[in-house]
């Protein structure tokens, strides 16, 4: 969420930047809330003077009541009450005003960072550098289901009977690459520095709507019936919730955490919800990263991040790109975003496996995240990034690792976590 103040002093920069992000629809929303803001500060200035003429008038009432003038001071009771009905009217329409104002301004989207390139939608991202060369094995690598289903380690029709479609089992050797994976992810974040935490898998809508705009969460989250709670899509909105209504110690900064979680996704308006395939699911588990820093170092910190995937599926063997988002492919909230995408040997051509965001102080402002400073306090910055997100892992790891005999290598760096093992055989 924008500063209201920032939206006065330069309606033409936002109106720009809602260009730049192809919303025109918004525009409007622009001089709505300055002519509501115009409305709220007029009234508030009529509120001031209103109790400065109560309390005026009140401190008569009393002078009068002390020389016995009871009915010159009932006068002016009368006139204190009048001052109060009028008080009551004037606050209601303060509160209607805020209102307003904050509903328009939740869909007001963030400033982009001069960098972002300008493109309609995701289509027209561009590539930044490709980590680790790309392999076209001479034979056929086989769609990443029936990879799976010849280690007899997925049964998609079982839980399309217990759950409908976008669902899984995951069995044998692929439930326990799946874990292996999470866990390394643990350990190597851990060893970044990063505080390893697993947070609440639900959350209130006023959390939700903190951390994501409403278009999001119409087409993520699932609510809970009966209760103002949420599924989490991602830790991300827990991890960052965490702080919500926190003055932070200036010297505590930067927050530094990862987070393993299921994650849940209405997936709504995506196109394919998978039948065969763990690509687009309703459920998946993941293992994010999450930053609480000074506003001056965020973007030292985005460039950290992004990294720290690269290196952990370069540490994989599994080649990389890394896509610079344009201003249509950003959410609301997001100032920058980058998007790692691993190579499809069987499609020959890459595919996205995480994004990592800096939304400077949008989340901020909207959930309450400041910090002490020696001259007073102000909106901390946040920043969120994909460690790792097994099912797409899971294909990009089974298809670079895929052999002509059907049998799938283990990465070095795995095998510690797969009891030794160094391969996985087809089950006969």
């Amino acid at each position: 969420m924008l500063d209201l103040k920032f939206v006065r002093e330069n309606p033409d920069l936002v109106k720009e930047n809602m260009k730049k992000k192809f919303q025109d629809h918004k525009l409007p929303l622009v001089d709505q809330v300055l002519e509501l803001d115009t409305k709220n500060r007029e009234v508030k200035l009529a509120g001031d003077d209103l109790r400065a003429s109560r309390n005026s008038l009140s401190s008569q009432i009393g002078i009068l009541m002390k020389n016995g003038k009871k009915e010159e001071a009932e006068v002016i009771k009368a006139d204190v009450s009048a001052i109060n009905q009028k008080l009551i009217e004037n606050e209601k329409l303060e509160s209607e005003y805020a209102s307003k104002i904050k509903e328009i301004m939740m869909k007001l989207p963030n400033i982009i960072d001069s960098t972002v390139p300008i493109g309609k939608d995701d289509s027209q991202n561009v590539e930044v550098q490709k980590y680790g060369d790309p392999v076209v094995p001479t034979y056929e690598v086989p769609y990443h289901a029936d990879i799976m289903e010849s280690f007899c380690g997925i049964d998609l029709e079982s839980a399309r009977r217990v759950s409908g479609n976008g669902f899984y089992y995951l069995l044998g050797d692929v439930a326990r690459l799946h874990s292996a994976v999470l866990t390394y992810a643990i350990d190597f974040m851990i060893d970044k520095g990063f505080t390893y935490c697993i947070p609440p898998f639900m959350i209130r809508s006023d959390v939700v709507t903190g951390v994501m705009s409403f278009e999001e969460m119409d087409a993520m989250m699932y609510k809970i019936e009966g209760e103002d709670l949420y599924l989490i899509g991602t830790s991300e909105h827990s991890m960052i919730g965490k702080f919500k209504d926190q003055i932070l110690p200036k010297a505590e900064l930067p927050y530094t955490m990862t987070s393993y979680s299921p994650c849940f996704r209405k997936e709504k308006g995506a196109h394919g919800i998978e039948e065969r395939g763990v690509y687009r699911i309703h459920q998946f588990e993941k293992q994010e990263m999450i930053v609480v820093c000074e506003p001056e170092d965020s973007y030292s910190w985005y460039n950290k991040m992004w990294s720290y995937t690269v290196e952990l599926f370069r540490s994989l063997d599994i080649p990389v790109r890394t896509l610079e988002c344009c201003s249509g492919d950003l959410a609301d909230l997001k100032a920058k975003s980058v998007d790692v995408e691993a190579w499809s040997p069987r499609q020959q051509k890459y595919f996205e496996v995480g994004s990592c965001s800096n939304l400077t102080d949008a989340q901020s402002r909207r959930l309450g995240i400041r910090v002490k400073g020696e001259k007073g306090n102000y909106f901390a910055h946040t920043l969120n990034n994909t460690v790792v997100a097994p099912p797409r892992m899971l294909i990009a790891l089974l298809e670079n690792n895929y052999q002509e005999d059907g049998s799938i290598l283990i990465p070095k760096v795995l095998q510690p976590y797969m009891g030794g093992t160094t391969k996985l055989e087809k089950k006969k």
